[in-house]
């Protein structure tokens, strides 16, 4: 068989070429791997509603042309030089978030904001070097989120790939790499729940069903699933929601609905969407003493909050967290492993698995809320 290694590869990619303009399935180039870089094939990525947030540009993390996706898993075809954790044919999942294992961040016990991921604006979509490794009809494709899934290629930093366990299923273990982990961490590595507790989570897409499936595995009590559709009610259950709360067939504020149903107040809540309003709704539904609300969804940039800050005089906690608190490096693999030991769910995300290119359609469902997760894949490199 032909080596790769060190060539130009020719391969399929989904292209944004302009803001909130149609996706194109495109022949792209993607360039080898230079120092601390590692080329991966992806065999199967996620629509994740970032991605989504990133073509439509409400979010600042896209420079167009660009090719988008960020959760998935592949195999390394091959490493740049100084590249000694992977090699050439192991299972790898590129991850949005670093962890260079050097800077004070990585380095603290508590904290997993690496460094190399808070760039200044002039270095989005270029990797380190000021350059990109993707180019289509003559014009360079810049990256996204330092991993560019959408292609059946790509080149990602070396702080941002994860060795995994070659035995997973790279079709399900893909969407550990952005938002189940984003809100299974939230009740277990920042909220520390407690067992026996009381807690709420707002909007139960991907992140806030990773967190009912955080809480549950804390030990919970009593789970709190907030949603405006319907739908979402038999899978929540399946996850761990206890009660089901539609805040359309309200008379009145959610907020004042369970601190009604809490005697109260919970113990924590959760909101997963990046929505101000229930922002300040799940601050208020928690216990006014030693109540804790965490922000886990990414609200559009320059969105506030307005509130009183009398709510936290008593010992509220109002906090937020990114990846679910968790260090990529250090805590992927053994998430990977807690599903192959069925000690968490993953195939129960997926709604429906589809061919790239229909990229279009997989994210019309996903706005129209009828998909919790869908995951993409190449032909011939995944067969359903």
């Amino acid at each position: 068989m032909a080596t790769t290694k060190g060539q130009v590869i020719r391969c399929k990619a989904v292209v944004a070429w302009e803001k909130e303009q149609p996706l194109s399935i495109e022949e792209i180039e993607v360039e080898a791997p230079k120092a601390h870089e590692v080329r991966i094939k992806i065999i199967a990525t996620g629509v994740c509603h970032t991605d989504i947030s990133g073509w439509k540009g409400i979010l600042p993390y896209t420079r167009f042309p660009a090719v988008l996706g960020h959760e998935a898993a592949g195999i390394v075809e091959s490493v740049g030089t100084g590249v000694t954790f992977c090699k050439e044919g192991d299972h790898v999942m590129p991850i949005f978030l670093p962890q260079c294992q050097k800077c004070q961040v990585c380095k603290s016990p508590d904290k997993n904001i690496c460094d190399k991921f808070m760039v200044p604006p002039e270095k989005v979509g270029f990797m380190s070097d000021g350059t990109t490794r993707m180019t289509c009809k003559g014009k360079k494709l810049h990256h996204f989120l330092g991993t560019s899934t959408y292609s059946e290629y790509t080149v990602v930093d070396e702080s941002q790939v994860v060795k995994i366990n070659k035995d997973a299923p790279l079709d399900k273990v893909c969407i550990l790499s952005c938002g189940v982990s984003t809100g299974y961490g939230a009740p277990i590595k920042i909220a520390k729940e407690k067992p026996g507790s009381t807690c709420a989570v707002f909007g139960l897409g991907t992140v806030g069903l990773g967190a009912v499936m955080g809480c549950r595995a804390q030990g919970a009590k009593r789970i709190f699933g907030i949603d405006i559709n319907n739908d979402k009610k038999e899978i929540a259950k399946t996850l761990g929601v206890t009660d089901f709360i539609n805040p359309k067939e309200l008379g009145k504020p959610i907020h004042e609905v369970l601190i009604a149903e809490t005697n109260g107040g919970c113990d924590s809540t959760y909101e997963c969407i990046g929505n101000p309003d229930l922002i300040k709704s799940a601050l208020y539904a928690c216990k006014p003493v030693g109540g804790q609300s965490i922000v886990v969804g990414v609200p559009a940039q320059g969105k506030t909050v307005t509130f009183d800050p009398y709510n936290l005089l008593y010992g509220r906690v109002w906090t937020g967290e990114f990846y679910g608190g968790f260090k990529p490096k250090d805590d992927l693999p053994g998430l990977v492993e807690d599903y192959m030991k069925k000690k968490i769910m993953l195939d129960e995300f997926i709604t429906s698995t589809m061919a790239i290119e229909d990229i279009g359609k997989s994210i019309e469902l996903v706005l129209q809320g009828k998909a919790t997760k869908i995951v993409l894949y190449f032909k011939p490199n995944f067969v359903i």
